[in-house]
């Protein structure tokens, strides 16, 4: 069973920083793409952040300048580090994997279950 588990949600004030884990576990045979995606109350989940298995990555405009995302292929792990937090960066963060697992010839795309960023004024 593949899972998604992300770490590092809570509680800043704005201007704060966060750092954001998500590792993914299980019978994986290789991982391309991992990001993550986010989403406030009431609104559509949006695109943060990518990477590829190769270390380029794609950001929002939003965040550009602000949060940096890497990724540590050897522990399946994606990271993403957020600075200079704005209130409205509130929102459940998911980390995302394009991942083909051990019984599969195909990839397919993982979810984690979601941390909450919560950014005071």
């Amino acid at each position: 069973q593949v899972q998604l588990v992300e770490s590092g949600g809570g509680l800043v004030q704005a201007g704060g920083s966060l750092k954001l884990s998500c590792a993914a576990s299980g019978r994986i045979v290789s991982i391309n793409d991992m990001g993550w995606y986010r989403q406030a109350p009431g609104m559509q989940r949006e695109l943060v952040a990518t990477i590829t298995k190769y270390g380029t990555s794609n950001y929002a405009d939003s965040v550009k300048g602000r949060f940096t995302i890497s990724r540590d292929n050897a522990k399946n792990t994606v990271y993403l580090q957020m600075n200079s937090l704005k209130p409205e960066d509130t929102a459940v963060y998911y980390c995302n994997a394009d991942l083909r697992p051990g019984y599969s010839y195909d990839s397919r795309q993982y979810w984690g279950q979601g941390t909450q960023v919560t950014v005071s004024s």
